[in-house]
């Protein structure tokens, strides 16, 4: 029986991996490498380790080949919401597309709700509007050139890379449900984003295999940072946690991003841009040990 504590123990787990994924443009930026070639290095890059950890624990996952298709499936479509979500930051500036890409919230709530019957609770509800809120700000939307230069292909893109996003975030937490070692399910994943960058590679033609240093030094440091232990924290808190809670925690990513190039790559951090961040820090303090008890859940509903 799980102890008391359990859940925010869960939200702390996953909080940490959030924040070992919003080194992740931090690391494309200074690597100075195409978003296709960093996306594809950060998959093959971690995957020699997500086998030696996955070695150890091999006796314990016993998932069938269907499972294990379906955590690929999910890499494929994280590969597929990666190169959309650049494509729009082309288009319409790394502001706006956050802030779309935010969305992902809204249409992993509707899902989990009539998949699963998955009610959220009424703290994730408060926190919901102060978060996006508090990401609007800290995304720099307003600023001057944030529209960017070809609006309705980056929107086009920007609903794309929530949709996508929904559907990864679905997709995973299934496959990572029941008693195998979440980094079984992660090891597949992985290897699916390789295997969907690489095929996006081929259809765009910015995929560059060639080796530079220190370029790759922060490749390597992407895939171990965010591919292996930042997903992996959140991928074995969100098969214990409802999807939307983890949807809205993951809002505390592009905040970070930003608070990070503020202190590491010496980017100015505004007045709105940091009562942005305050709101979001505001709205994970109350998600995390705000009031309203477990999620609901509503056994007519539930379609597992």
């Amino acid at each position: 029986m799980s102890s008391p504590d359990t859940p925010l123990r869960l939200r702390l787990q996953a909080l940490a991996g959030i924040v070992g994924i919003s080194f992740s443009a931090i690391f494309v930026r200074l690597s100075g490498t195409s978003p296709t070639t960093a996306a594809f290095f950060r998959a093959a890059y971690a995957l020699p380790l997500l086998a030696l950890l996955w070695l150890p624990v091999r006796h314990r996952d016993g998932r069938g080949t269907k499972a294990r298709l379906i955590a690929v499936f999910a890499g494929v479509i994280l590969g597929a919401d990666l190169a959309a979500w650049h494509r729009s930051i082309e288009s319409i500036g790394a502001g706006l597309a956050t802030v779309l890409a935010s969305t992902q919230v809204v249409f992993v709530a509707l899902v989990a709700w009539w998949l699963h019957g998955e009610r959220p609770r009424r703290a994730a509800w408060l926190a919901l509007p102060v978060m996006l809120l508090g990401v609007v700000l800290t995304s720099g939307l307003g600023a001057t050139g944030a529209y960017g230069s070809d609006p309705l292909r980056g929107v086009a893109y920007g609903v794309l890379t929530a949709v996508l996003y929904t559907l990864f975030l679905l997709v995973i937490r299934s496959a990572s449900s029941g008693d195998a070692p979440v980094v079984g399910p992660w090891l597949d994943a992985t290897a699916g984003t390789l295997l969907g960058v690489w095929l996006l590679g081929l259809l765009d033609g910015g995929l560059d295999y060639a080796f530079a240093w220190p370029a790759h030094a922060w490749l390597i440091a992407l895939a171990m940072v965010a591919q292996v232990f930042g997903w992996l924290l959140i991928t074995r808190s969100m098969s214990q946690m409802p999807a939307v809670e983890t949807s809205i925690l993951l809002l505390a990513q592009p905040m970070l991003t930003v608070v990070w190039g503020t202190l590491l790559l010496d980017a100015r951090l505004s007045t709105l841009q940091g009562a942005g961040v305050a709101l979001v820090f505001a709205g994970i303090g109350y998600l995390s040990i705000g009031a309203g008890g477990p999620p609901t859940v509503g056994p007519e509903h539930r379609r597992e």
